[in-house]
């Protein structure tokens, strides 16, 4: 079966962007696994991200080590992931890459997601880096301007929304069947999470979108 490894920024990313793919993936006997740019195994988020990846069925956290621009205690005495050079990033995912040996890496789009954090741009960065030198196809999670019915609301007064023009968003995935996990991953990351109603969880959490250029195995 293929092996799927998610790279994303901050903990509670793979549970908002990638959840319900990682639990369907999963559940169809892909391998899963999950890596993590910022924070460290000594914090507060570890073991919110270990349960968080234990209800999708990702395994356990593998970090890059690198501390969150915002939050230089995420990772004490490390460089922040902005400040590490590119390629050194490159080579600390490549070890996890030759590992895990995945047929298809997902990640964050170049804009770094609907708000276009530095870190999920970065992020984007070294995860494209070490895919193109694996020869492991890249799947970037986004939103298409359609999306913005919805997740705009998330958005704070003036700030911009990066998304992608429709016909980039080649794989949309419905995860309403893994709607309750995904929502349980989240939850995971408690000192982050903000609850919502099931209708809202719904609305934003049931479809997942993705641009692969067409490459990489049959999403499940």
């Amino acid at each position: 079966m293929p092996a799927l490894l998610a790279v994303f920024a901050h903990p509670d990313d793979e549970s908002l962007s990638a959840g319900g793919l990682l639990a369907r993936a999963a559940d169809a006997g892909w391998h899963t696994g999950v890596v993590t740019a910022t924070w460290t195994a000594a914090t507060h988020r570890e073991p919110e991200l270990r349960e968080a990846l234990r209800v999708l069925g990702a395994g356990a956290p593998r970090f890059l080590g690198y501390a969150d621009a915002r939050v230089p205690e995420s990772a004490p005495g490390e460089v922040r992931l902005l400040d590490a050079a590119l390629e050194d990033a490159v080579a600390r995912l490549g070890g996890y890459v030759s590992e895990f040996g995945p047929d298809v890496i997902v990640t964050h789009d170049a804009l770094g997601g609907l708000t276009g954090h530095p870190d999920h741009v970065r992020t984007h960065e070294v995860a494209a880096g070490a895919a193109e030198a694996a020869g492991v196809p890249l799947w970037c999670a986004t939103h298409p301007g359609s999306a913005l019915r919805d997740w705009g609301v998330l958005l704070r007064a003036g700030q911009a929304a990066h998304v992608l023009p429709e016909e980039r968003v080649d794989l949309r995935v419905d995860v309403r069947p893994w709607l309750e996990r995904k929502w349980a991953a989240v939850l995971a990351h408690a000192s982050e999470v903000e609850r919502g109603s099931a209708e809202e969880r719904g609305r934003l959490l049931g479809t997942e979108w993705y641009e692969t250029g067409g490459a990489g195995p049959e999403v499940p």
